[in-house]
């Protein structure tokens, strides 16, 4: 079932985290943090949505990298229940796609929590002080190719975040599948 998380708060700040990428090094917000702004993506492998976008999501990062914009994305979905988000197979996804961004395993699922991640994909962009300022959509795709000439929405609004620190006003939610929350103990 396709969720969408809420419209941008803007202003709000992340909480930090510790995370471990597909890479083996250990990774806080301040690590992926750029001079100009931070992305963080939350995908995960499986997702639909995820996989028809990723080419899209590749090129944008690296646009974005190229901006002065830190990126990096977290997968925090069950891997019991869902074996292909394993970190085995993050690990696998990033080496054979060439990420040039961080891959982060929220194991525990605590940053998704406190982040109120909801969907894959679900973007974060924040200005050079930390402060968000983009919460919507990749682009018009969804989870079929993109129209002619769709807009890069993502991309237009973190690099007018890089270059005035604020995000557009108005902003389309991101949709995908729901984040797979573990089973309470």
């Amino acid at each position: 079932m396709a969720v969408s998380p809420p419209v941008c708060d803007f202003g709000w700040r992340a909480p930090d985290f510790r995370l471990t990428g597909t890479n083996g090094k250990i990774y806080s917000l301040a690590d992926i943090a750029g001079p100009k702004g931070t992305l963080v993506m939350f995908i995960c492998n499986h997702c639909p949505y995820v996989i028809a976008v990723l080419d899209r999501i590749e090129r944008d990062a690296r646009d974005l990298q190229e901006l002065g914009i830190g990126v990096a994305a977290i997968c925090a979905n069950d891997p019991v229940a869902y074996p292909q988000d394993s970190f085995e197979n993050m690990a696998a996804l990033a080496r054979d796609r060439g990420f040039t961004f961080p891959y982060l395993h929220d194991v525990d699922q605590t940053v998704a929590r406190s982040w109120n991640a909801a969907c894959t994909p679900d973007f974060f962009g924040f200005n050079a002080a930390g402060a968000l300022q983009y919460r919507g959509r990749l682009d018009a795709s969804g989870r079929n190719p993109a129209p002619e000439g769709a807009r890069r929405e993502l991309f237009e609004a973190m690099r007018q975040v890089a270059d005035t620190g604020q995000g557009p006003a108005d902003q389309v939610p991101s949709m995908g599948c729901s984040i797979k929350w573990k089973d309470p103990a």
